[in-house]
């Protein structure tokens, strides 16, 4: 009888332990795009924020720090494809459409790199920092690039252009829009 009650003691922690801790967590991912789902795709939103490392744990001031980080980086990523296509667009052989596709790409490319991920970098320090002013007077050129680049492709009629940017001037109109989005609902 003396060895029973101490089993009898552990058999209940344990059960008390997996009862408490053996409650699922809450989904912080899907929560916090689902407060964005009238801006941004929920499912888009939920795919990149699981892609990054420590996601799940976050809270949704990390997730729009998260979401800044992810928009910064497709828009370098886009910056460099202009780039590279711009200088490639007036070679031979590839169909590199001429000088207005030339200026169109550079153009994407400086709205890129001298707009919206200066500014998207910036806006994520000062939400890191809590300073929503600073981080809200940003936010009219954090999403400029897409559209701007887009602008610049149409109106150069540069079709095959247009076409190789759609995917990375889509991607970064995203994931600016979700920062935003986080931006305001956490502010």
């Amino acid at each position: 009888m003396g060895t029973v009650r101490p089993l009898l003691a552990v058999a209940a922690a344990l059960l008390c332990c997996c009862c408490c801790y053996g409650r699922a967590a809450p989904d912080t991912v899907a929560d916090s795009c689902d407060a964005i789902r009238d801006f941004v795709d929920a499912a888009f939103c939920a795919s990149r924020l699981r892609s990054v490392p420590g996601a799940a744990a976050a809270d949704r001031h990390g997730h729009l720090l998260m979401a800044a980080d992810l928009a910064a980086a497709s828009g370098a990523s886009a910056r460099d494809a202009a780039a590279a296509m711009a200088r490639d667009a007036e070679g031979t052989g590839g169909g590199g459409g001429g000088p207005a596709a030339r200026d169109a790409l550079e153009a994407c490319a400086i709205l890129y790199g001298s707009a919206s991920v200066p500014a998207l970098r910036l806006m994520r320090g000062y939400a890191a920092a809590r300073s929503w002013g600073a981080a809200r007077a940003l936010l009219p050129l954090t999403g400029q690039a897409g559209i701007g680049c887009d602008a610049a492709l149409a109106g150069a009629g540069t079709a095959a252009a247009a076409a190789r940017m759609a995917g990375a001037n889509r991607e970064f109109d995203q994931l600016s829009t979700m920062a935003t989005a986080l931006l305001n609902k956490v502010s």
